[in-house]
């Protein structure tokens, strides 16, 4: 029950965040808090990704672009538990930013699946200004928070009860 609680709470602070921080372009905390989850949860970080997801979707409809919601942070999430023994935070913000980087050409298969190849690739292209601003965004903040954030996160898991995966 405590750990439905938690993920409740950290798919909305996710949410939350998101929204608060919407007024900046392509800059926001949810690829940290992916990671966050992946490295501290597992698979079981699938709960507060995708309750964001579903949040995102309640509040905007859905629409093209948050249909890449639904497997871009899947792909996140699996390159993240792949490094999860990682410690160096330059490694995290380099994935943070790399994934930054390429979120446009992750999203621009629905946009090809949508209106062609051809448009999806025009789309990717006139957004990469975009991308490069997601890249610096995801590094800076990855860079900042999270080492201290993974061990505040898995310090209040384990005090929970649970064991780290």
């Amino acid at each position: 029950m405590r750990q439905i609680a938690l993920f409740g709470i950290l798919g909305s602070l996710t949410f939350g965040v998101k929204v608060a921080m919407s007024g900046l372009p392509n800059i926001e905390p949810v690829s940290l808090m992916v990671m966050l989850f992946a490295v501290v949860f597992g698979w079981k970080a699938l709960y507060p990704i995708y309750l964001y997801v579903f949040l995102e979707i309640w509040l905007y409809g859905i629409q093209l672009w948050n249909i890449n919601y639904l497997y871009v942070w899947l792909i996140l999430m699996l390159a993240a538990i792949a490094v999860r023994r990682l410690q160096n935070p330059l490694w995290w913000a380099a994935l943070s930013g790399l994934f930054g980087l390429s979120f446009g050409f992750l999203c621009s298969f629905v946009y090809m699946a949508v209106d062609g190849f051809g448009y999806g690739i025009r789309w990717w292209l006139a957004g990469i200004g975009f991308d490069v601003t997601h890249c610096v965004g995801n590094f800076v903040i990855a860079l900042v928070l999270f080492v201290p954030l993974r061990r505040l996160l898995q310090t209040l898991y384990q005090k929970m009860g649970y064991s780290l995966p």
